[in-house]
C-alpha cells in the first residue's frame, strides 16, 4: 500500500514544508484545512481502522503537520496498523516534538523514559514531560508529578509534584487525584489532612482509578478522614482489587472479616454497580 511505503521512509529525509518547492497556487500546509482530516483520522483510529487513519495522517505528516507526525509515531510505538518499530516511532515523534506539539513531546518523553528507540535518559524524559506539561498537556502533568514525588529518577520536589498533580486533576485525570490524596495523607509538603485525602480519593474512585478506590476503601475501613463504614469499605476494596490495584490486597481480608453474610452481599452488589457522580 502506498501510504505504508511512504510511512516507512525515514522521516529525517522528509523535507521541511518551507523547503518544498511549490507553485504559487498550491497552498502551504498551514493554509490547508487539516482539522477535518485529523478528525476523520481520529474517528477511524477510535473504531480500530488504522489503515484509514494512517492514510489520512501520512500526507499531513510529510507536509509537516506536527500532530499527524505524533499520531504516526504513536502507531509505530504501539504497533497500531503497522509493525511495531521503535526506531521509526522515535524519528516521527522527534519531528513532532521539535515542532512543538505537546502530545508529541509527551510521547517522545515516554520513549526516553523506557529506553525504546533511543538510549534511556530520565533527565531528557523529564525535560520533555515538563515542556508538554507547561503547554497544558494533562497526562504529561500527571507523569511529571509522579516523577517529582517519587524522586527516583529526578530530584524530589513535593511542592512541584503537588502543583502539577493539581493541574492534571483539574483536567479530570484520576491518577493525579489519587496522588493528591496521598500527598495530603502522608503530609508531603503540606500539613497532614486525612479528610482532604479522602476527598481526593473519592473523586479518583468514582472516575475508576483502582488505587484511589483502594485508598478510599482503606479510609472507610480505618475511619481515617471519614466515618467508618464497613460495607462501603469492602465495596470499594472489591472494585479496586478487580481493577488490579495491589493496594487493595492488604486491606481486603480484614475488611471482609467483620461483615455479616448480608453485609457482604450488599458490598458485592455495590461493587458490581455502575459508578455515578463526580465524587465532589
Amino acid at each position: 500500500m502506498r501510504w505504508f511505503e511512504s510511512l516507512a521512509r525515514r522521516p529525517a529525509d522528509v523535507p521541511r514544508p518551507a523547503d518544498v518547492p511549490r507553485p504559487a497556487d498550491v497552498p502551504r500546509p498551514a493554509d490547508v484545512p487539516v482539522a477535518e482530516r485529523l478528525a476523520k483520522a481520529l474517528e477511524a483510529a477510535r473504531r480500530g481502522d488504522y489503515a484509514v487513519a494512517l492514510s489520512l495522517w501520512e500526507p499531513l505528516a510529510h507536509a509537516g503537520v506536527a500532530r499527524a507526525q505524533n499520531n504516526i509515531g504513536a502507531c509505530f510505538a504501539e504497533g497500531l496498523g503497522v509493525e511495531r518499530d521503535c526506531d521509526l516511532a522515535f524519528r516521527w515523534l522527534a519531528l513532532s516534538a521539535e515542532a512543538g506539539d505537546a502530545v508529541g513531546r509527551r510521547n517522545l518523553a515516554s520513549l526516553y523514559f523506557r529506553g525504546e528507540g533511543v538510549a534511556q535518559d530520565y533527565g531528557r524524559a523529564a525535560e520533555l514531560y515538563r515542556a508538554a506539561a507547561e503547554q497544558g498537556d494533562g497526562p504529561a502533568q500527571d507523569m511529571l508529578s509522579w516523577m517529582l514525588l517519587e524522586g527516583e529518577v529526578v530530584d524530589p520536589d513535593p511542592a512541584e509534584a503537588r502543583r502539577w498533580a493539581t493541574a492534571a486533576a483539574e483536567q479530570g485525570i484520576a491518577s493525579a487525584m489519587t496522588r493528591l490524596g496521598m500527598i495530603h495523607h502522608n503530609a508531603l509538603g503540606v500539613p497532614r489532612d486525612p479528610a482532604e485525602a479522602v476527598r481526593w480519593w473519592r473523586r479518583a474512585a468514582v472516575r475508576g482509578d483502582a488505587d484511589g478506590q483502594a485508598m478510599l476503601g482503606a479510609a472507610c475501613h480505618l475511619a481515617a478522614g471519614v466515618e467508618a463504614d464497613a460495607v462501603e469499605a469492602y465495596a470499594w476494596l472489591l472494585r479496586a482489587n478487580a481493577a488490579g490495584s495491589a493496594l487493595a490486597e492488604r486491606y481486603l481480608p480484614a475488611a471482609r472479616a467483620g461483615l455479616t453474610p448480608d453485609e457482604t452481599a450488599e458490598a458485592e452488589s455495590r461493587a458490581a454497580a455502575s459508578l455515578t457522580g463526580d465524587g465532589s
